[in-house]
């Protein structure tokens, strides 16, 4: 492997000519740079075309199992450092099974810790990010420390404590995406490394001519359909599926639910699948997807976290599911990382045929705060009085079986208010109440004309009315002033809306509901034309407790 590093040259704030301190497992392709003092982990990669110079800031740390790929650049100023996770100063730190993904630029001071993913063209400079974060295309993240876990949607600008405070979390198929294309990386590193060396790549070579020169890509086709003679009610992307899970070192669960439970979320785990080869794992499903013909089926992964990965259904009561979503092509919607789409019918992803973009959202909002969800009706009559009746309870933290559980109260009361309700188990106490269904349809949570809203108390029957809010934000309002919690609101013109990117209108000081409306009415007339959103914030856990647009432009 013949590699372009060189010592870093002497400058007035170094003269120590440290060279390049690469472990003979990593891989560094020949057209790449290295200066100065960069050390490199074990099974790192470092693709064509990169440049790692630590000539001005130094030192360079990037941990094992990272890749950094085609066209990066990691430089670093003089003055300033972080600190790396062994406790000593760095110029750039670059943690463990990170991607550093193409064209983008790593500018020290700069932290980046252990499994984050930078997407293409993005920049961080002068900034920490968080372990676990995903970073998309086209971000810039300076002057500020994201925490562990966010996702940074493509084209965010994140300059302001502020912003890297309100990022969203990262979702489960975000970390599944950014853990396949480490393991991608890894294969490739062995590949590269492999043909550099005539005794590993000759057998294949060999075998390539005794097998009349097929393609690789023949060869895979062949062995899965040899596979599925094998597995005649399995189609062959899982097949694929399970091959996957199997090489990455997951062990392989499977649960089971019948049609009436299945709207709770109830599996319950089928045998446990311990398989030596391919052919068991596969006979070892068939096994279940018979037992339990005309139920629900689905397959999983689970890592050595004991954590579930590439959860997805194989088998409905009306047959088997032959595609596994897309498992072979993310980019076609099996993870929001490429298609953007928090809601799409990919692995883990919440889908819904009638619930609103912000219902979906709410309910993913409580659910990753701890909070648990009810829902209740009312017909017309009794809506006057606020006698509203509780659905089914929902004992589940899955939001794919929460949204299923709402459709259900909704369809069993066509014709009735039913609303959405965000509970407090440890204070025992409501944070959010939002209609998600009227009598004459499902409600979209917007600025709309003159309404009065009507809420029971123990004490009788308050109202209260606005010439530009609704109704249901009106008794959002309401619910906020009386359970203590703050008030703020957001604003954000329609090119930044795609990348999230909204701006601070600061926090309502109100003593009175009536006050508070007139300030809410002052924001969306100063901002017209523009998205506005109600916050409401729990100032004992400082956390927000609700997000709810009241103005679209």
């Amino acid at each position: 492997m013949a590699v372009r590093n060189t010592a870093a040259p002497p400058t007035p704030w170094s003269r120590s000519l440290a060279e390049p301190d690469i472990h003979q497992t990593a891989y560094v392709h020949s057209s790449c740079n290295l200066i100065g003092d960069v050390h490199l982990g074990q099974n790192v990669i470092i693709a064509p075309g990169t440049s790692i110079r630590a000539d001005e800031g130094t030192p360079f740390s990037i941990g094992e199992n990272t890749n950094i790929q085609d066209g990066v650049v990691i430089h670093g100023l003089e003055q300033g450092r972080v600190i790396g996770d062994d406790g000593k100063e760095y110029s750039v730190w670059i943690g463990k099974s990170a991607s550093i993904t193409h064209m983008a630029l790593i500018h020290g001071p700069a932290y980046v810790g252990e499994s984050c993913f930078i997407g293409f063209r993005s920049t961080v400079f002068n900034a920490r990010v968080g372990a676990g974060c995903i970073v998309m295309m086209h971000a810039l993240i300076q002057d500020v420390e994201i925490p562990p876990g966010k996702y940074v949607a493509s084209g965010s600008i994140i300059t302001t404590q502020q912003q890297a405070d309100r990022l969203p979390d990262v979702q489960a198929q975000d970390q599944q995406f950014a853990h396949h294309v480490v393991g991608i990386n890894q294969a490739l590193r062995t590949g590269y490394r492999c043909a550099e060396d005539l005794k590993c790549i000759a057998p294949i070579r060999d075998e390539i001519n005794l097998s009349g020169a097929k393609s690789y890509t023949s060869i895979v086709v062949d062995e899965l359909e040899r596979s599925s003679e094998v597995a005649s009610k399995l189609g062959a992307e899982t097949v694929e599926h399970v091959r996957y899970l199997l090489n990455q070192g997951y062990k392989i669960g499977t649960e089971h639910v019948d049609q009436r439970r299945f709207r709770t979320g109830s599996w319950q785990s089928c045998q446990p699948i311990e398989p030596r080869s391919l052919g068991e794992a596969i006979s070892a499903l068939e096994s279940c997807l018979t037992d339990h013909s005309g139920e629900y089926v689905r397959l999983f992964g689970i890592d050595n976290g004991r954590k579930r990965v590439l959860e997805t259904i194989i088998q409905r009561p009306d047959g088997v599911v032959a595609s596994t979503s897309g498992f072979k092509a993310p980019a076609a919607g099996s993870y929001r990382s490429y298609n953007g789409n928090g809601n799409s019918n990919g692995n883990g992803a919440v889908a819904s045929g009638s619930l609103s973009d912000e219902t979906i959202n709410q309910i993913r909002q409580l659910l990753a705060n701890g909070y648990k969800i009810g829902t209740e009706h009312v017909n017309e009559r009794r809506f006057r009085t606020g006698t509203w009746e509780s659905c089914e309870p929902i004992e589940t933290t899955s939001a794919n079986a929460v949204v299923t559980a709402l459709e259900e109260c909704m369809v069993n009361h066509q014709g009735e208010y039913v609303r959405l309700i965000g509970i407090d188990s440890k204070a025992k106490r409501r944070i959010l109440e939002t209609i998600i269904q009227r009598p004459n349809g499902q409600v979209a949570v917007s600025s709309g004309s003159a309404k009065t809203a009507v809420a029971s108390y123990s004490g009788g029957t308050a109202t209260a009315t606005s010439t530009r809010l609704s109704a249901e934000v009106v008794d959002q309002l309401r619910q906020l002033l009386t359970g203590g919690f703050k008030i703020s609101v957001e604003h954000v013109d329609q090119r930044r809306f795609r990348t999230g990117t909204w701006a601070s209108c600061g926090q309502i000081q109100a003593t009175s509901e009536r006050e508070a409306i007139a300030a809410l009415e002052a924001i969306i007339s100063e901002y017209a034309g523009e998205y506005v959103r109600l916050i409401g914030i729990d100032p004992a856990a400082k956390r927000r407790v609700l997000e709810a647009i009241i103005q679209r432009p």
